[in-house]
């Protein structure tokens, strides 16, 4: 793979092996006779993928992005047929981003007009991955004069049955990370598809996009997760293996609070990803704000560790080479893109901004489906998905974050009862006040459609950070945990607090520290994780 990546070439031979394992079948929803039942098992497939190289899992998993909006509006016979075709390992891309317009989606420039019966394509669509590679790819094109909301189509375009002549690739654009990677583009010259070939109805193509990011936002988050598994790995191995001064670097205070607090900070980012992809299931309406909290948190957070775990291996996370054959190096090169697929941080905060109305509304009237947040955490089996219940807007809210306050009173009973050190249960009560003040600040944050505050996305930043404190606060919960595995509950808290401005001090923060010692004395340095226990029901 190091190679691979020095060459700029395509992982042709490992995307082969997991096709012949059958990932590709955990992309097909299982109405349409796919593998896909659960999200979170997605998640963790790609997490592992992931976890050995990114530009692997961005490569192949970009299947799963393409096929997306089938899943959620197209035909049975038109899901049915890309089932099939992805089944046998067919390579689906998503055409949505153009060279001039970037995610402004209405500006899109690419056309769709009818044509004797038949969908004639002009224009390019660029920046595309697979947009080479792929067999099928799912188009957004104008099909209104005017544009607009109602003035773009979804087609699913099979390159195969195109006229040749009537479309050409365009050349692979070289990228910082994930040099392997076909990111490239497409041109439509009078391609003719069938009408067989429109997703949806006319007109509904930027609608079933934005659902399609519901889910699409939340699985990549996956890509996050594989990366910090593998950046504290290596990180973990060089702290045991290296002598300074006469102590390995491990002994030092500095570097095991470092690799505590990258711990920690996988806790969190697992945390949410668990709980927004078992939400795609159980909270199906408040998708568009979960999955925007979720890709707008993750991606930052786990960059941001990956860059602390650079200053503990110090010029070996620079070299390509040399040190595990440039592992680190390569991949924080790759994870940086991650932060922009599926829509970029500002992206994801800009719509989170726009729900501040309803998240307000929807703490101060205590509204909260608890049991769709039940549903959410992972100690029972996950509901089936209906892609019918998918909203562009939340108007209900945030049901995680809005049960806070009363799941903050269940750890109370919980710290009664011996089960949860006195001092945790205050870090949650401080996490509830704040959360209270972020959502009063909001309420009263003015802005206009085409004018919004630097102070709107910072708020929408802490809100993020609110909704991680509400997933560790569930989660714990929800397991039924016994006192020796508050550690995790405890960490997370801390990483969250700090991030919304609070003073952790040394008493609390020593939580990293274990959670250090835990990571350094584990088989193999295993990265934590909220979804492996051993017998005793302690986390990984």
């Amino acid at each position: 793979m190091a190679e691979l990546d020095r060459l700029e070439a395509f992982p042709d031979e490992a995307c082969a092996v997991l096709d012949a394992a059958g990932l590709g079948a955990h992309y097909v929803d299982a109405r349409h006779g796919g593998r896909l039942h659960d999200h979170v098992e997605l998640v963790q497939l790609l997490r592992t993928v992931a976890r050995r190289d990114l530009t692997v899992a961005v490569a192949h998993g970009k299947t799963f992005l393409g096929s997306a909006p089938v899943w959620i509006a197209g035909s049975a016979e038109q899901a049915a047929r890309l089932a099939t075709a992805v089944r046998r390992g067919a390579v689906v891309s998503w055409a949505l981003t153009e060279r001039d317009h970037g995610s402004d989606l209405l500006a899109g420039e690419l056309t769709a007009r009818r044509e004797n019966g038949q969908w004639r394509l002009d224009g390019e669509k660029w920046l595309i991955n697979n947009a080479s590679r792929g067999h099928l790819l799912c188009v957004l094109a104008r099909t209104g004069d005017e544009g607009g909301p109602r003035g773009f189509s979804l087609f699913l375009v099979d390159k195969s049955q195109l006229e040749p002549g009537s479309y050409r690739h365009l050349p692979k654009v070289r990228t910082h990370g994930i040099r392997g990677a076909d990111i490239s583009g497409i041109a439509f010259d009078g391609a003719r598809v069938p009408h067989a070939a429109l997703v949806g109805d006319v007109g509904t193509g930027v609608e079933i996009v934005l659902k399609a990011l519901q889910l699409t936002r939340t699985v990549s988050t996956a890509l996050s997760l594989g990366a910090l598994d593998h950046g504290l790995r290596i990180a973990a191995d060089y702290a045991v293996d290296r002598n300074l001064y006469g102590r390995r670097l491990a002994e030092l205070p500095r570097v095991r609070r470092i690799l505590g607090q990258a711990s920690a900070a996988l806790v969190v980012a697992e945390a949410v990803t668990v709980v927004a992809a078992r939400s795609i299931h159980a909270l199906t309406p408040e998708m568009a704000v979960i999955s925007a909290v979720a890709k707008g948190l993750v991606p930052g957070l786990v960059q941001d560790t990956l860059e602390r775990l650079a200053e503990l291996l110090g010029v070996r996370s620079f070299l390509s080479e040399s040190y595990e054959d440039g592992a680190f190096a390569k991949l924080e090169r790759d994870h940086r893109i991650v932060a922009i697929f599926d829509g970029s941080t500002a992206v994801n905060r800009s719509l989170l901004v726009d729900h501040f109305p309803a998240l307000a509304r929807g703490l101060r009237r205590g509204r909260a489906d608890l049991d769709g947040v039940a549903a959410a955490m992972p100690g029972g089996p996950v509901p089936a998905f209906d892609p019918a219940r998918l909203r562009l807007l939340s108007t209900g809210g945030c049901s995680p974050v809005q049960s806070l306050t009363g799941a903050v009173g269940r750890l109370g009973t919980a710290a009664d009862q011996g089960l949860l050190p006195a001092d945790t249960l205050a870090m949650a009560w401080d996490l509830a006040a704040v959360t209270d003040g972020v959502h009063a600040a909001m309420e009263s944050q003015e802005r206009t459609p085409r004018d919004v505050p630097q102070s709107a996305f910072e708020l929408a930043a802490q809100y993020e950070l609110c909704f991680a404190g509400a997933a560790l606060v569930h989660l714990w919960l929800d397991g039924a945990r016994t006192p020796h595995d508050a550690l995790w509950l405890r960490a997370g808290l801390a990483v969250v607090l700090t991030g919304l401005g609070l003073h952790v001090d040394e008493s609390r923060a020593t939580a990293y520290d274990r959670l250090a010692d835990r990571l350094l004395g584990s088989a193999g340095h295993e990265p934590p994780s909220l979804l492996a226990t051993d017998d005793r029901g302690a986390v990984l």
